[in-house]
């Protein structure tokens, strides 16, 4: 998914330090400068080639004593696959009881990812 070509700014968010890496170049070629560590330089070239998000949303329960529990995906997912996952979120359903942890949608949309719940629902 790397860009034929890049020339742009990006702010590291592996710590604190917040780094303004610029980066250009190529696939074969590509400059990072501004790092003050190796983690921002591979935090830069994966963002520039494949960059991914953990995603956290939330699907509905039934027989729950609340509506909703809140899950994320226990990795990050490509970012270009986002919009499907979340397609596949929005229709999921969960019956209580839920458990911190528990998977809520094995390997959601494909990406080899399980969604697991973020908090405890118990049942009504």
């Amino acid at each position: 998914m790397f860009m034929s070509k890049i020339d742009g700014n990006l702010v590291c968010i592996i710590c604190p330090n917040g780094c303004r890496i610029r980066v250009s170049g190529s696939a074969g070629s590509l400059k990072v400068e501004g790092h003050a560590c190796q983690k921002g330089y591979e935090y830069t070239v994966k963002e520039v080639s494949n960059p991914e998000r953990v995603i956290t949303s939330s699907v509905k329960v039934t027989q729950g004593e609340i509506p909703l529990v809140s899950v994320k995906t226990k990795n990050p997912v490509p970012k270009t696959r986002i919009k499907e996952v979340m397609n596949v979120i929005k229709k999921a359903r969960v019956k209580a009881p839920v458990e911190m942890g528990d998977v809520i949608i094995k390997n959601v949309g494909n990406t080899g990812v399980d969604l697991i719940a973020t908090r405890k629902v118990n049942r009504k």
